[in-house]
């Protein structure tokens, strides 16, 4: 059982599609791929919403090339769909009326570097690992890290975040540019590299966080951040959840630089000890990592320890060495794959929401016992520094009332977060999966802006049509 079926009632035009994809094999050769297993790798495949195929995939090697396929398209009305690394969990590159999809794998170049005055220019198909290998011989780096190696690209297009946004910020913040391609066509820049501007309407953060909506992502100009002098992780004991939450709220308020905070439920460091081979007390747990000075750094971690002392947690294990801080922080990125150890032959199902930092540890244990109630595998990892944590639910999809209680237990929890006054998703983004929450969220007269707006700059429906708002 799925959460979405293919909508094949709304596909477009056969004969239309037929048309684009001749032009586009007469413009591209053999980079207009149109085989099944290609296209079905191109739609949804790591959530049980379903996949749903583009009816060919290309690959651009240039923002021309992304011009022309933007401009056949539209001639025949056919969806474009961008594509990155395929990591997006809300169904985002799926193709419910069929269309183009746009891979951008060739076109991942570092174009430039002025590490002066901290930022670069890349191209959307460069990943996070690629761009801070470039970057390294040059003292700076990117620091936003979701865990995948995802696209910057993908990342500036859901408005990704991840394990360091509570002192980097999120890619809001650290997208100072871009380029992108409108349906029509036409390129547009949205910006300067000056690190402010009160000139005109925001159109960068319009387009970041749009999920290919309004536009096709080009080029980004990113913010980047110096290598710190010194750099310490450490994992932290608590006796509950709550007093994992509450420590990170103190911290917070103390205004401790904390580089990453992330929590790790009782459940969840059980499975992170198996999968990644690692000995930690299976109670609830923060992963902490701390940028700065020698002497900041050490402050930083000894004030920390003494807010977890207060909450019954400790002791701080602190990890210096290089190989120690890499091994821990893969251990949280392989947080997925070590869930799917829980339960083998489940289908893992991850879900997100934010809610103001005060409500967390609140949201957090409603959230734990709720899941008790309804008999369900979840363990929760979470960005808890902002606020944001992840519910990752293994289930039988052969169990039509397993499937039932998590469908409810998603419902509840966007429901939850919402009366908290926080968000259905804090870093997802929307797609297809969770656009039945944005009523409650944002209220009609504000969905019927966003609706303007995509008809202003999309008046065909071309631009990844049936993701965040129904025209």
């Amino acid at each position: 059982m799925v959460i979405a079926e293919a909508q094949e009632g709304l596909r477009y035009d056969r004969k239309a599609v037929e048309a684009v994809i001749a032009a586009l094999a007469a413009n591209f050769g053999n980079r207009l791929v149109t085989s099944r297993a290609v296209r079905e790798q191109h739609g949804n495949t790591l959530t049980w919403i379903g996949n749903q195929p583009p009816d060919a995939v290309v690959f651009p090697q240039a923002t021309a090339d992304v011009q022309r396929i933007v401009r056949l398209c539209a001639a025949e009305r056919v969806p474009v769909i961008a594509f990155g690394a395929g990591t997006s969990l809300e169904g985002q590159v799926n193709a419910p009326r069929g269309g183009i999809s746009l891979d951008f794998r060739d076109m991942n170049r570092l174009l430039a570097v002025h590490a002066e005055d901290l930022d670069c220019v890349v191209e959307p198909g460069i990943t996070r690992k690629q761009i801070n290998e470039q970057l390294r011989d040059q003292g700076v780096f990117f620091p936003i890290d979701p865990g995948a190696d995802a696209t910057l690209g993908g990342m500036a297009a859901t408005r990704a975040s991840g394990t360091s946004a509570v002192r980097y910020g999120t890619m809001k913040d650290n997208v100072l540019a871009l380029k992108a391609v409108l349906a029509n066509g036409e390129l547009i820049s949205t910006a300067r590299r000056a690190k402010k501007s009160a000139s005109g309407y925001d159109l960068t953060r319009l387009i970041v966080g749009s999920e290919g909506t309004l536009g096709i992502i080009t080029e980004l100009t990113l913010r980047l951040a110096g290598i710190p002098e010194t750099i310490a992780s450490g994992v932290c004991p608590f006796p509950s959840v709550e007093a994992a939450c509450n420590a990170t709220i103190l911290t917070i308020q103390s205004g401790i630089p904390v580089a990453r905070i992330e929590l790790l439920d009782a459940l969840q460091v059980r499975a992170s000890n198996a999968y990644s081979k690692l000995a930690l007390p299976e109670t609830p747990m923060l992963f902490l990592e701390f940028h700065g000075t020698e002497a900041a750094v050490a402050e930083q971690s000894q004030r920390f320890g003494e807010i977890a002392q207060e909450f019954g947690g400790g002791p701080l294990e602190r990890a210096t060495r290089a190989e120690d801080r890499s091994r821990l922080w893969q251990a949280r990125h392989d947080a997925y794959w070590a869930q799917c150890g829980l339960r083998p032959g489940a289908y893992s199902l991850a879900t997100d929401v934010c809610v103001p930092i005060s409500r967390l540890a609140e949201c957090v244990t409603e959230t734990q016992r709720d899941i008790a109630e309804n008999d369900l595998v979840a363990p929760i990892v979470g960005h808890v520094g902002d606020g944001n944590f992840h519910v990752g639910l293994m289930v039988d999809r052969n169990d039509a009332q397993e499937v039932a209680r998590v469908h409810a237990f998603l419902e509840r929890l966007a429901e939850r977060a919402l009366a908290m006054d926080g968000t259905c998703t804090g870093e997802h983004g929307i797609g297809q999966g969770k656009m039945k929450f944005l009523p409650a969220e944002h209220g009609e007269p504000a969905l019927d802006a966003m609706r303007a707006i995509k008809r202003a700059l999309d008046p065909l429906g071309i631009m990844n049509p049936g993701k965040i708002v129904a025209l």
